[in-house]
């Protein structure tokens, strides 16, 4: 997938069907929007583009981050993904200057694919029923995407988050429509892992949303390959304070790569405890080797 930053830099397209939206979490109503894109785009011999925004436009706290984002958007087939940063200047667009000078101008979209609930412009005035308005002068197709539901739950990111925060993942893996994960930076940290004889690589979350405390059974994707672990998140009250900060640690499964400075994403199978004080670093090692017992079985 090719990625453009900013809608000036982008050069002519072959018929151009524009998935149009921040795509947070990609979770089943954007994965929806995004498989009927690349469709349409094959069908038609055209190109499958994603147009999406960073940082989000409502100020709300990302469920992944746009690294993490882009790398799901390109699993779906799309060839083309525009970022557009958006900052003061793009928020006072009129919402039919953003149809006429970005969709139609700079783009040129043959067709327009969005989500029912989806708003644009300055004050966010625009909805889909000024879309599908406007874009008949440029004659541009356009076809909304209603809101998705799973059982009483409407999936949306703001009810992943919540379900992710309160350690739900079964549910939120429902509305995702895969397993919630977590991509991350390898850094140094204390080497206690490796002195405890269970060598962990601490994550630096890419300002993702990240399950509460405690230790859980994930499988770690690194370099497009699959491995089992454990991961810890928590403030290791063991050693620490209770002030200490929150700390990402995974142990991967016999797995002896020097990693740091690599990126991984760890996908989080089941919770296996919450996080506990232990009364001394013996106590704490039992545990570990327990919980890695735990991991292995459900893994």
């Amino acid at each position: 997938m090719k990625i453009i930053y900013g809608v000036k830099q982008i050069k002519k397209l072959r018929r151009p069907v524009v998935a149009l939206g921040v795509f947070d979490g990609l979770h089943l109503g954007h994965r929806n929007i995004l498989r009927a894109t690349v469709k349409k785009a094959k069908r038609i011999k055209g190109t499958s583009l994603v147009l999406t925004f960073f940082p989000h436009p409502q100020e709300k706290e990302s469920l992944y981050s746009l690294q993490h984002r882009l790398r799901l958007i390109a699993e779906m087939g799309v060839d083309v993904c525009i970022v557009v940063k958006f900052s003061r200047s793009f928020a006072k667009i009129s919402a039919k200057d953003f149809i006429s000078e970005i969709l139609a101008g700079n783009i040129g979209a043959s067709f327009i694919y969005v989500g029912k609930n989806f708003r644009f412009g300055s004050q966010a005035a625009g909805d889909y029923r000024l879309l599908v308005k406007e874009a008949k002068n440029y004659k541009i197709g356009v076809r909304i995407f209603d809101v998705v539901k799973s059982g009483t739950l409407t999936v949306s990111s703001t009810t992943i988050r919540k379900l992710i925060k309160n350690s739900k993942l079964k549910q939120a893996q429902k509305l995702l429509g895969r397993r919630v994960s977590v991509l991350g930076t390898v850094i140094r940290g204390s080497k206690l892992g490796r002195l405890l004889g269970f060598p962990t690589a601490n994550i630096n979350p890419h300002h993702e949303v990240v399950p509460p405390a405690g230790i859980y059974a994930v499988q770690v994707i690194f370099s497009k390959k699959r491995y089992d672990g454990v991961c810890y998140i928590g403030k290791r009250p063991t050693i620490y304070p209770a002030d200490a900060a929150m700390r990402i640690e995974v142990h991967i499964f016999d797995f002896h790569k020097d990693i740091y400075g690599k990126v991984l994403e760890i996908q989080f199978i089941k919770l296996i405890r919450s996080d506990q004080k232990f009364t001394s670093l013996k106590d704490l090692s039992a545990q570990i080797k327990k919980d890695i017992i735990s991991c292995r079985k459900i893994l």
